[in-house]
């Protein structure tokens, strides 16, 4: 190693942080950052120095997403990265912050910071990830300004389509389905007069189904981490998606992807947040679904068609299997930079996500805030009236605890027989349907079902700060 080498490097460090409180110190390189954790010692060195020369604190991000990669592949790769605690020297002496190799803490900290990355972030993510999944490259090009901070979107663990969606399974018919016991949890839903059933046991190692009712293209998206079910119409833009699990998180949420685009999409709001196809305001129409056991959806609907067990993968689909550990406690296994502590991390609430029924217009502008209700508030008031906005909703849950969301109008309702009957308060008998509330005093009054659904409180929070809570 020259002489010369050790003198650029003293140079760099000493002159490179005076000109960049100046302005005058261009962005480093993003091979620069690619190569800050280089097991060749000089290699890092000079990369390091490159760095220091012009820091900003908007550049610790990449250094963040770098030290998690290292942290969680070095065992696999050695050769490639020097050990993660080297790089967090680094990271400390550039930031000042003293929290060592905790990945988690670094991003808590950088999330605190206005958001002011390097030009290049987008480039440097990809090219990172692509370590890990040469696919993942695609996510990260430059055509559209995302939607959302890239430094609050994390590697899962997986690479793309890891967790393998489910592609057009095979459905039987309730008394085939022998697998179910009576309290297994199923997600329901009613579309175009077919009843559909997926139980939680096989939809939580998949994530995602591809489907199709009649002539309706649908993506079913779970995010266990989360605890969220909600069926999407597929189409968006006037053409039909085909969607994928990219692997990746935003605080804590599934990111999918669609194929023909290879734009990311929130699988909690069903829109676009980076990639190409952001800047056309495109989103998914959310469908009603309802959480319920086998027993009281299979009574409702004995016509119903559920998931057979034969996948095509094979896993262990008994009742609980799948994140046993994870649902067990309140623990979160990946960050979200907005927390709320007004409930438990992982305490449900049922969430009315629009004042629309499927297909209709929206009764509320569209900033008007979402509506959380606690599903321990739902369990004791089995008919719950609140509003969103300026309009009026019903929450009728069942005995088994599977709440559908209806707008109620100009009606008031008292009691529910835990089933499929209702009074107003007038002692009239509506019955409980899918798609709508139905006045048996008069054919012609139905009030129509509002999509709503299940989700953790961090999870639905983390992406929807705005939300009125109703414990």
């Amino acid at each position: 190693m020259s002489f010369g080498f050790f003198q650029r490097v003293a140079v760099m460090l000493l002159v490179g942080p005076a000109l960049a409180a100046f302005g005058q110190a261009e962005p480093p390189a993003i091979d620069a950052f690619l190569a800050a954790a280089s097991a060749n010692r000089r290699e890092a060195a000079a990369a390091q120095a490159e760095i220091a020369a012009a820091w900003r604190d908007g550049y610790a991000a990449m250094l963040i997403d770098l030290l998690d990669v290292v942290q969680r592949t070095r065992d696999a790769n050695p050769r490639t990265f020097m050990p993660p605690e080297r790089l967090a020297e680094f990271l400390e002496t550039q930031t000042g912050q003293a929290l060592g190799a905790d990945v988690a803490r670094w991003r808590e900290w950088a999330w605190t910071l206005p958001y002011a990355p390097h030009p290049k972030y987008g480039e440097f993510k990809g090219r990172l990830y692509a370590l890990l999944d040469p696919r993942f490259v695609v996510f990260f090009r430059a055509e559209t300004e995302p939607k959302i901070r890239l430094d609050e979107i994390a590697w899962g663990g997986v690479s793309i389509n890891g967790i393998p969606p489910l592609d057009h399974p095979k459905h039987v018919a309730a008394a085939e389905a022998t697998y179910l016991e009576d309290d297994n949890v199923v997600f329901g839903f009613y579309l175009d007069g077919e009843a559909r059933a997926y139980p939680k046991r096989i939809l939580a190692w998949h994530e995602l189904a591809l489907d199709r009712v009649g002539e309706r293209e649908l993506a079913i998206v779970y995010c266990t981490l989360c605890g969220t079910v909600i069926p999407f119409d597929a189409r968006a833009g006037g053409r039909a998606l085909t969607f994928g699990t990219s692997g990746l998180l935003y605080r804590s949420n599934k990111l999918m992807f669609d194929h023909e685009t290879a734009s990311l999409w929130s699988s909690m709001t069903g829109e676009p947040v980076v990639g190409p196809i952001v800047a056309l305001s495109l989103k998914l129409q959310a469908l009603p679904v309802v959480t319920t056991t086998w027993l009281e959806w299979r009574t409702r609907h004995p016509d119903t068609m559920v998931l057979s067990l034969e996948t095509g993968f094979q896993r262990d689909y008994s009742e609980g299997a799948a994140y046993r550990a994870y649902f067990a406690t309140d623990e979160l296994m990946f960050g979200a930079a907005l927390r709320d502590g007004r409930l438990p991390n992982k305490a449900e609430v049922f969430v009315v996500r629009s004042t629309a029924a499927p297909g209709a217009a929206q009764a509320e502008p569209a900033n008007a805030p979402p509506v959380a209700i606690s599903t321990r508030l739902l369990g004791e008031r089995p008919v719950l009236h609140t509003d969103v906005g300026r309009t009026h909703i019903v929450v009728v849950t069942s005995a088994a605890g599977a709440s559908r969301a209806y707008a109620s109008g100009e009606y008031r309702f008292a009691t529910t027989d835990g089933g499929k009957n209702l009074l107003d308060d007038q002692g009239r008998s509506w019955l409980v349907e899918e798609d709508f509330l139905a006045a048996e005093f008069d054919a012609n009054v139905r009030l129509l079902r509002l999509p709503a659904h299940r989700a953790f409180w961090f999870g639905w929070f983390a992406q929807h700060p705005d939300t009125v809570l109703i414990d």
